[in-house]
């Protein structure tokens, strides 16, 4: 049995970092944008407040389920498609928030969506071509 080239090991905990910090930030806002009232929130982001309830709740249900679609395939190795795939989601979901910032012209608020969204991405690709789970 041969070990995996340094580069591989390499991309590999990158992947881990990244997945890591994305799953950890998206559960924090998930569980932000359920338990908290909203006055709470809209006072931290103001478009909470002005915004049907529904909305803040069901981008919290979102960001919950990609964060822990980042995180128990990949550590399971259950379906590790879906790693990729729950980060692909989220990149879609940190453009979505950026269109809705600009429309609402907040562009000084989609820094932290692109981020967000380049991280992810980083993940999708580096998951599908470069370091698979299973890399045993």
């Amino acid at each position: 049995m041969t070990n995996p080239p340094k580069s591989l090991k390499t991309m590999h905990l990158l992947l881990w970092a990244a997945q890591v910090i994305l799953a950890a930030s998206f559960s924090w806002a998930a569980g932000m944008k359920l338990f908290q009232p909203i006055e709470t929130l809209a006072v931290m982001w103001p478009w909470a407040g002005q915004v049907p309830v529904s909305l803040v709740k069901g981008t919290g249900i979102v960001d919950l389920l990609g964060a822990v679609g980042l995180i128990l395939p990949a550590l399971f190795r259950l379906k590790p498609l879906v790693t990729p795939l729950a980060a692909s989601c989220l990149v879609v979901l940190m453009v979505c928030a950026g269109i809705f910032h600009l429309v609402r012209g907040e562009a000084s608020q989609i820094g932290t969506n692109v981020f967000f969204a380049v991280m992810a991405a980083f993940v999708a690709w580096g998951r599908v071509r470069k370091a698979p789970i299973s890399s045993r």
